[in-house]
């Protein structure tokens, strides 16, 4: 298989199971590309990158998932964006000073919170509040959706700076098991399989590999994979448009305190987006900002 960044379903034929894969590589460096993250943030964003990529894939909606963890630790900040068109980014705001070797979430996020935002580009928006409680994240997300009045799902996420692989599995509506105690029994059954799998298998193993070391006795079916990549969706336009949110008067008190030119930087990949006199006057005259203005460099 040639794609190094993919997510990947999979249906169990004989229970109302259905499970989805995911595999980062290069968009999860593209990512720690930008910032000079200590191995134990990026190992956190990267399983936060593959959550999101798995949870879009049980979501059937055109526009954008936001997972966002705050807390009062040594990352006060996380933040990952997937879209229906499977476009990741993500950033991480930490105080290197608190950051330890070999810390865990519960070190690096105490009292930490997770939003789950589904933002759909026509309908209702929709949060989920998650607290960052558990041993890791996939135990919170998991406790999350056993809590939940969703279908019971369960996570397995794993990064170590190269790869970020993510593991879902998920019950689905009666159909092939409709007596509950032997439906229970089946949930039960694929998920303690699950728990068996290590770090160093999710991350080293082939898709294919995985399942039969996992479920060699299971039929089941693997679909074609998806591709994954890395995309930031800042723009020119968008920056303009938050400048233009200031109003014209902020906005050119803006130029003067900045020596005639204001920069808005784009916190996920660090793009820089320059603004002088001549475009704000343009800007606020409707002429837009597709063409900037001559003087701007």
């Amino acid at each position: 298989m040639g794609m190094s960044d993919f997510s990947q379903r999979f249906l169990f034929d004989d229970s109302d199971v259905r499970g989805e894969l995911v595999s980062l590589g290069e968009s999860y460096t593209h990512v720690l590309a930008k910032h000079p993250y200590p191995e134990p943030v990026a190992q956190l964003l990267g399983e936060m990158l593959a959550a999101a990529a798995l949870l879009v894939g049980t979501l059937k909606f055109e526009g954008l998932l936001i997972l966002q963890a705050r807390s009062s630790g040594a990352v006060p900040l996380l933040m990952v964006e997937c879209s229906s068109e499977r476009e990741l980014r993500g950033i991480a705001r930490y105080h290197a000073d608190q950051v330890t070797a070999d810390a865990g979430l519960r070190e690096l996020m105490p009292e930490g919170m997770l939003t789950l935002t589904v933002d759909p580009r026509n309908g209702q928006r929709y949060q989920g509040i998650v607290a960052l409680d558990g041993i890791n994240l996939s135990a919170c997300l998991s406790d999350y959706f056993a809590t939940s009045e969703q279908l019971p799902t369960r996570f397995w996420l794993n990064a170590d700076g190269r790869r970020a692989r993510g593991m879902l599995l998920q019950q689905l509506p009666a159909e092939r098991i409709k007596d509950a105690e032997a439906r229970a029994a089946s949930w039960q059954h694929v998920t303690v399989l699950a728990e068996t799998l290590s770090a160093e298998e999710q991350l080293g193993l082939d898709n294919e590999t995985l399942l039969h070391r996992l479920y060699h006795e299971e039929p089941l079916r693997l679909f074609d994979p998806q591709p994954l990549k890395f995309r930031c969706s800042c723009s020119r336009d968008r920056s303009a448009k938050a400048l233009v949110s200031l109003g014209q008067q902020d906005a050119e008190q803006l130029l003067r305190e900045h020596d005639g030119t204001v920069v808005i930087d784009c916190q996920f990949c660090n793009q820089r987006y320059s603004f002088d006199a001549a475009d704000v006057a343009q800007l606020f005259a409707g002429g837009g900002v597709q063409t900037p203005s001559d003087t701007r460099h």
